[in-house]
């Protein structure tokens, strides 16, 4: 039977969760149908809730709801209730703070230059702040998303035009934002200056389209045209495209994190095929990491890839040694503690036959709390295992992302804890380790981070933020990680 720890009631969120994904089309003649399938290909960013804002010439229509896509936006009452040739959408993954109806998203709002719609992927580190001082002046917001604090910013800008409204709106925003807005006069899509979050643009006829993964392009048959660039406005009015950098040029620090498993693997992620890189990643932590044994198997699924470059490069056999089931969600009621200790095999359960008396290399893309390894070890020994390595495809995960990613405070981050044999004593592995940061780099194309700095947001691993906190600075340290509750996308 699985040993108890003091973690087992943690379980739920042993994984980074990308917290939203979005799409948008302008100029197509079912533009909120388009939206709807782009958002299924994006659904594993956020399955709480989903939106879709049309815009028909005249007026916005917005249906949000909670739940996936599917059931919500494939019954054609809804599709027809979303008429436009333009619309956007928005799947949503939140924090811990309040799921609730007000929160999906796109929001909307109607400004004194017209109706005003914005779906945001990622997060403002400095909303708290900019919300209390535009509450002083008079501001009433009606969600508890840091994205209104945009609408609220825009609203209130003493900018002439429409445009110069929003470039002086995000002037006043920190962190990492890739946003698409519709407005009477055309659709916005923008990523923030460091291009933290992802987002890319693509053609379908005369239709131009964006979303936070290609995948969502090839869903809808459209052409891959490029990413957006990191500070770049992109605005299509009226069939015209129109490029604006009003931030000037800045090194990027794009998510390394979407290359090891926020990403879809059939991704392309700034130039970079998401599968291939993380076929790399695995080739170099058998490089880095070798040991002796019979099989190599992935924790399925964010771990496949890395165990076939691992498989590669060490010429040990690849084997599908845990089957996962689809079927279970994330909300399966488990009662009571012996039921609640089976429930990992809803999930995942052992390929007896094949594991028992092996010695196998478990490859998973990271380790959060600890909670699900230390089950999948488990699951492996009861299963016969003679030997249980365990290799992770990143490094270890010792900080919080403020950027748009649910993490848990660093207290519970295992790797914040533990260091390596305390992890490996914890998850009951015979052997544990990690790809380097160097590593990583070097699975991306570049050089090792020693040499030339860093190229991507990687401060989940190393503790480098790229921009300033200011929410997390103004707060005492024990009240730090209580402002999650207040950023919800």
């Amino acid at each position: 039977m699985l040993t108890t720890h003091p973690f087992e009631s943690l379980d739920d969120g042993d994984k980074l969760r990308e917290e939203c994904g979005i799409f948008g089309i302008a100029g197509a003649e079912t533009a909120s149908a388009m939206v709807a399938l782009g958002l299924h290909a994006l659904q594993h960013r956020g399955q709480e809730a989903a939106g879709i804002t049309s815009f028909d010439g005249d007026h916005f229509h917005t249906h949000r709801a909670m739940g996936h896509v599917a059931g919500n936006f494939d019954r054609d009452d809804v599709i027809r209730s979303l008429p436009g040739h333009n619309a956007c959408g928005h799947v949503r993954y939140s924090t811990t703070g309040e799921t609730a109806l007000r929160n999906v998203q796109p929001l909307y709002a109607d400004l004194a230059s017209g109706g005003f719609a914005v779906a945001h992927n990622g997060n403002i580190s400095n909303a708290m702040k900019l919300k209390r001082d535009l509450v002083r002046r008079g501001s009433i917001f009606q969600s508890t998303s840091d994205t209104e604090v945009i609408i609220h910013l825009v609203a209130t800008s003493t900018y002439r035009t429409l445009l110069d409204k929003f470039i002086d709106a995000l002037r006043h925003l920190e962190g990492a934002y890739s946003l698409i807005c519709m407005t009477p006069e055309g659709m916005i899509a923008c990523r923030d200056p460091l291009g933290i979050r992802p987002l890319v643009m693509g053609k379908l006829g005369n239709s131009i389209i964006f979303a936070s993964e290609t995948v969502a392009l090839d869903v809808v048959g459209a052409d891959y045209i490029r990413s957006i660039e990191p500070g770049e406005l992109v605005l299509v009015r009226e069939g015209e495209v129109e490029s604006v950098h009003p931030f000037g040029k800045r090194a990027a620090r794009p998510c390394i994190f979407e290359h090891v498993y926020f990403s879809r693997p059939d991704s392309i992620v700034d130039g970079s095929s998401v599968y291939s890189v993380r076929k790399a990643i695995g080739a170099q932590l058998a490089i880095e990491a070798p040991v002796d044994a019979d099989l190599v198997i992935p924790v399925p699924d964010s771990g496949v890839p890395a165990a076939i470059g691992y498989a590669q490069e060490s010429g040990i056999p690849f084997e599908l040694g845990i089957i996962r089931s689809h079927y279970v969600g994330r909300t399966f009621i488990q009662p009571g503690d012996k039921v609640r200790h089976l429930g990992v095999k809803l999930k995942h359960n052992a390929n007896r036959a094949l594991i028992d008396g092996k010695r196998i290399v478990l490859i998973d893309d990271s380790i959060v709390r600890g909670t699900t390894s230390l089950k999948i070890v488990q699951m492996m020994r009861d299963a016969g295992a003679k030997e249980v390595h365990m290799r992770i495809a990143s490094p270890p995960t010792r900080h919080s992302c403020f950027y748009g990613v649910d993490t848990p405070e660093r207290a519970k981050l295992l790797a914040a804890k533990l260091d390596i044999p305390g992890m490996t004593d914890f998850i009951h592995a015979d052997s544990l380790a990690f790809v380097s940061i160097d590593g990583l780099y070097r699975a991306l194309g570049e050089t090792q981070r020693a040499d030339i700095g860093p190229q991507y947001c990687d401060a989940c691993f190393t503790g480098d933020y790229p921009t300033t906190l200011t929410d997390q600075d103004d707060l005492a340290p024990e009240d730090q990680f209580s402002l999650l509750a207040e950023r919800v996308n």
